[in-house]
C-alpha cells in the first residue's frame, strides 16, 4: 500500500469520527432541550395546580355565597328586612316574648322539652306573642353547618304555616331527634326531612322537602343569623320581654321547667 493511500484512509477515518461526534452532540443537545422543555411543562403544571387549589380554597362556599346574597327569598309569615322578623301568635297579644335559639344548642333542647309545650299553649291562648330569632354560632365553635341548615329548614316549615314552624322546631329539639352538640346531623337534608315526617303538616310535603333540598331559604337563614349577631345576645336560649331577660328565680339562666317559666313570665307580663 502506498503512503498516499494510507494518509487518505487516515483522513477519511478522522472525518468519519468528526461526523459521528457532531451527530452525537446534536443528539445530546436535542435530548437536553427535551428534558428542559418537559421540566418547564411539569413546573407550569405544578404551579397551575397550586394556583387552582388556592383559588378553590379561596372560593366562597355555598353558605358564604348565601350570606352575601342580595336577593333573599323569605318564607311566608315573615316581615321586616329580608323577612327576618318572625312573630308567632295573636296580633292582639299586648306583649312579645323574644326567643333566641340555635338549633344545635343542647340547652335549647332542654328548654324546649321542658317548657316548649307551655309556650305553645300560652301563645295559642293569646297570653303573649313569640318573636323567634335563630342563631348559627355553634357551627363556628363546633364546626359544621347543621345550625344553618336547620334554620333554613325552619324557614321552609314557616312557609307552610306558623303552626308547622312551631311543631317542627319542637321536633328538632325533641329527645328523639336532637343530636349531641358535636354531632352535625342537622347538616344532612335527609335527616331534617326525617324529623319533619313527625309533623302532620310536613309529612310527605313535597314542597317543603324541595325547599330543604334546594336550600330555598339558605340566604334567609344567614340574614336571620346576622340579626342574632347584631342583637347583642351572648348565648342561647335567651328569653327577653320589654328589653329585659327572663330568668329562673335566683338565677341568670333561662327557666328550664314549666313551673319556673310560668312564674317568670307572669312576673314579666305584670311589669
Amino acid at each position: 500500500m502506498s503512503k498516499r493511500n494510507t494518509q487518505a484512509n487516515k483522513a477519511a477515518a478522522r472525518e468519519r469520527l468528526r461526523a459521528e461526534r457532531e451527530a452525537q452532540a446534536k443528539k445530546d443537545k436535542t435530548r437536553k432541550q427535551l428534558v428542559v422543555a418537559v421540566s418547564v411543562v411539569a413546573a407550569l403544571a405544578v404551579v397551575g395546580g397550586i394556583s387552582y387549589g388556592v383559588m378553590q380554597l379561596n372560593k366562597p362556599d355555598a353558605w358564604e355565597t348565601a350570606a352575601d346574597a342580595k336577593n333573599v327569598t323569605a318564607p311566608k309569615n315573615t316581615s321586616g328586612d329580608d323577612g327576618t322578623t318572625v312573630v308567632i301568635g295573636e296580633s292582639s297579644a299586648k306583649k312579645t316574648l323574644e326567643l333566641y335559639e340555635d338549633s344545635r344548642c343542647p340547652v335549647c333542647a332542654t328548654f324546649e322539652q321542658g317548657v316548649g309545650e307551655t309556650v305553645s299553649k300560652d301563645v295559642e291562648a293569646g297570653k303573649y306573642k313569640v318573636k323567634y330569632v335563630g342563631a348559627t354560632f355553634i357551627d363556628n365553635t363546633d364546626n359544621g353547618e347543621g345550625s344553618k341548615n336547620a334554620l333554613s329548614a325552619l324557614g321552609a316549615a314557616l312557609d307552610v304555616s306558623p303552626e308547622a314552624f312551631m311543631e317542627y322546631k319542637a321536633a328538632l329539639y325533641s329527645a328523639k331527634f336532637h343530636p349531641e352538640e358535636s354531632d352535625d346531623k342537622f347538616a344532612k337534608d335527609s335527616f331534617l326531612i326525617e324529623v319533619a315526617d313527625s309533623v302532620d303538616a310536613l309529612k310527605g310535603n313535597k314542597d317543603f322537602q324541595k325547599d330543604v333540598e334546594d336550600g330555598t331559604y339558605d340566604a334567609w337563614a344567614m340574614k336571620m343569623s346576622k340579626s342574632f349577631d347584631k342583637s347583642g345576645v351572648q348565648g342561647t336560649p335567651t328569653l327577653m320581654m320589654d328589653d329585659k331577660k327572663i330568668t329562673a328565680e335566683g338565677s341568670e339562666n333561662a327557666p328550664m321547667t314549666a313551673d319556673e317559666f310560668t312564674k317568670a313570665i307572669d312576673k314579666a307580663l305584670k311589669a
